[in-house]
């Protein structure tokens, strides 16, 4: 529903300041698609109206190699949104100090500085950067000289660029520009910070003045979203605000949230642990049970699977049991036809979770039809 029934088609002038910025941005940067485009342009506008939002996402801006113009775009977020805060060479404790009921917007630019492997001593910055999504989520701190704890609030919006894929503690809460090299003859204007950024931090006032007359307004909105959870909560005020601007902004909003998801669906391997069930879910077949050294065989035989170099000898009984326990899985001691008593698991132990946590799960895991082959339940009883 559009933060204002009255109108909620018609173009009114936030509308033309959306317009603006889009303009800006592509102007400047080449953008994947246009959804990716719209998302940056609701991105930078939702960081006006940060008092209003329940949650802060994160705008992850990564590329698979250099000059891919992931520092050129963080240079127009920073031209445009709200307060910017760049965040290179800041101690934590000046970034902590800098959040305030009403923050900046946090920019990092090469962010393998704080999540990438060589990272070493940032410890606050990531617990800042990801408690920061949500509102109420103070860091606390004790004040010696004082003797009493502190609140450090943590809630803002922030962008990431960087090479390469950033934690899922920050994409799974985050709008995700994938950034790409320019082709040959796809060109954009060179942007230079003292001939460009005055009109665009001009053009940044009014999107602040505009979201900011009508923040109780955009507080209260509850847009329809095309998307659950999480999803939902990180792009939530980026509808809200695409409403609120009217014109076509509104379904522009929702097909971005519905194309960037997707991507990020398709991109995302998830963790070890999930990778590990959907491909249990492969390697059992129609089988009903499995010793636990054929369910290792067939996941280590799989083409393209991280299980054969799993560690130094590959995946083994104990990790595969670590790993499968979070999902209460376990293997259990029992009478396989022609091969004796063994430690084996149980395809029934797996279908709850194959049905949660892998999307593409069949409709039928109950189990209770096998192929040619399968060991049946009944005759692979616990010893």
């Amino acid at each position: 529903m559009s933060t204002n029934d009255t109108m909620p088609n018609a173009v009114r002038p936030g509308a033309t300041l959306l317009d603006a910025l889009r303009g800006a941005l592509t102007r400047y940067v080449a953008l994947p698609n246009p959804e990716t485009a719209d998302a940056i342009a609701l991105w930078i506008a939702a960081s006006h109206a940060q008092p209003a939002w329940a949650h802060a996402p994160r705008l992850v801006i990564r590329a698979p190699e250099k000059r891919c113009g992931k520092s050129r775009l963080l240079d127009i977020v920073e031209a445009t949104c709200h307060n910017p805060f760049i965040t290179v060479n800041s101690s934590p404790a000046a970034v902590y100090r800098s959040v305030s009921e009403d923050p900046p917007t946090l920019l990092v630019d090469e962010a393998d500085t704080i999540f990438g492997p060589k990272a070493d001593g940032n410890e606050d910055l990531r617990g800042l950067l990801n408690a920061g999504h949500q509102r109420n989520r103070p860091a606390k701190r004790y004040d010696a000289t004082n003797q009493r704890v502190e609140s450090i609030p943590t809630f803002a919006m922030a962008a990431l660029a960087g090479i390469g894929a950033m934690p899922d503690t920050i994409e799974d809460r985050a709008v995700i520009a994938r950034m790409r090299r320019r082709a040959p003859g796809e060109t954009v204007a060179p942007y230079r910070h003292r001939r460009d950024r005055p009109a665009l931090r001009t053009l940044a006032d009014d999107l602040c003045a505009w979201l900011r007359a009508d923040l109780s307004t955009l507080e209260a909105a509850e847009p329809e979203m095309p998307v659950e959870d999480r999803a939902a909560d990180t792009w939530e005020p980026l509808v809200v605000v695409a409403d609120h601007a009217g014109g076509s902004w509104g379904d522009r909003s929702r097909a971005a949230v519905l194309a960037l998801t997707a991507s990020a669906d398709d991109d995302n391997e998830g963790s070890d642990r999930q990778r590990l069930l959907a491909d249990c879910r492969t390697v059992f077949g129609d089988e009903l049970a499995l010793p636990t050294a054929e369910l290792l065989h067939r996941l280590r035989a799989l083409e393209e699977s991280p299980w054969r170099e799993y560690g130094a000898t590959g995946l083994t009984a104990m990790k595969l049991g670590s790993l499968l326990k979070e999902y209460g899985i376990r293997s259990d001691t029992m009478r396989f036809p022609g091969a004796g008593q063994a430690k084996g698991y149980r395809r029934a132990d797996f279908t709850d979770s194959w049905a949660r946590y892998c999307s593409d799960a069949p409709a039928d895991c109950d189990g209770e039809k096998a192929a040619g082959g399968a060991i049946p339940l009944r005759r692979a009883r616990s010893a």
